[in-house]
């Protein structure tokens, strides 16, 4: 039982240093010093993370529309998160132009009372 004992601690975590992800690890998304964070991100280096990301493409861009409708409601809300902000370009994958236009179309919207500003919580 002594053997147990003595084993247990040295079979623990390594100490925290560049190769274990703490605050010295690489620049990637884990450089925030946090414990636990992830260096690089989920596939990051050596391939360790379980999920494979994809690369955003631009939906405007595939079905090739050029004008946004402000009047199409239903399309702007994929685009608008629950609490009435505008989704940002690196989570919904869509291009610069189509960003700033997307932009507009929303705040038109929201002038004329088909979006809302914010919602109440």
């Amino acid at each position: 039982m002594s053997d147990e004992t003595v084993k247990a601690p040295e079979a623990s975590a390594p100490a925290p240093g560049p190769a274990a992800g703490g605050p010295g690890g690489s620049g990637g998304s884990g450089g925030s010093g946090r414990p636990g964070g992830r260096p690089g991100g989920p596939g990051g280096p050596g391939g360790r993370g379980k999920f494979f990301r994809r690369k955003k493409v631009c939906k405007f861009c595939t079905e090739k529309i050029d004008a946004i409708p402000y009047r199409d409601v239903r399309l702007l809300q994929g685009f608008v998160a629950e609490r009435g902000k505008i989704v940002p370009r690196r989570l919904t994958g869509v291009c610069t132009t189509h960003q700033r236009r997307l932009t507009r179309a929303i705040k038109q919207a929201r002038n004329i009372a088909l979006l809302p500003f914010a919602t109440k919580h």
